[in-house]
């Protein structure tokens, strides 16, 4: 796609490709980590669980400020509710069982993925938008999964942790793609 150099754009694509960098950073780091704890629901599963969300929020946060230059950030503050809602009830969840986890987790995913596809559409001008595309309608579809998956005879964390690494490889992917609007071109 070819970038429109657009007031804004080449410095809200420069913080946004820092952004998606850290993002594609800690989603790795958070499921090698999580890997660990995919089995049963300790504490330091319970802590990943929340956190994850919570960096989602930051993350929203960051952008929308990053992005006010080149539109509305009323999504990203939806994405930021949404976060929220999901590490508390993560939190909540984590108190009954990982089959509860796996559906907070899945519609959180749903929600999530939504928003992340509906930004990546009003973003496209900029460029590097399509992974975020693709990758919120994956979001999608994985979001259904987990919740389908909450039914299993012994339902584990392990998709829901995975589902984290395709969604960083993304992230780095739209990173790169970036690149070109961050310097104007």
């Amino acid at each position: 796609m070819t970038t429109v150099a657009a007031p804004g754009i080449s410095t809200t694509a420069a913080a946004l490709r820092r952004l998606y960098l850290v993002r594609f950073a800690f989603a790795i780091v958070w499921a090698l980590v999580a890997f660990t704890t995919a089995e049963h629901l300790g504490p330091l599963a319970v802590t990943l669980l929340v956190l994850y969300p919570l960096f989602d929020v930051a993350a929203a946060i960051i952008d929308a400020r990053a992005s006010r230059a080149t539109g509305s950030p009323a999504l990203l503050y939806a994405n930021v509710t949404v976060s929220l809602l999901a590490a508390v009830g993560l939190a909540v969840a984590s108190t009954s069982g990982i089959p509860a986890v796996l559906g907070v987790w899945g519609a959180w995913a749903i929600v999530a993925g939504l928003i992340q596809l509906l930004v990546g559409v009003t973003r496209r001008r900029m460029g590097g938008q399509w992974p975020m595309i693709i990758s919120g309608g994956i979001s999608v579809l994985a979001g259904g999964a987990f919740i389908a998956g909450a039914a299993a005879d012994n339902p584990t964390l392990t998709n829901a942790i995975g589902y984290a690494i395709p969604g960083a490889i993304f992230f780095l992917i739209s990173a790169i793609r970036l690149g070109r609007a961050a310097k104007g071109d």
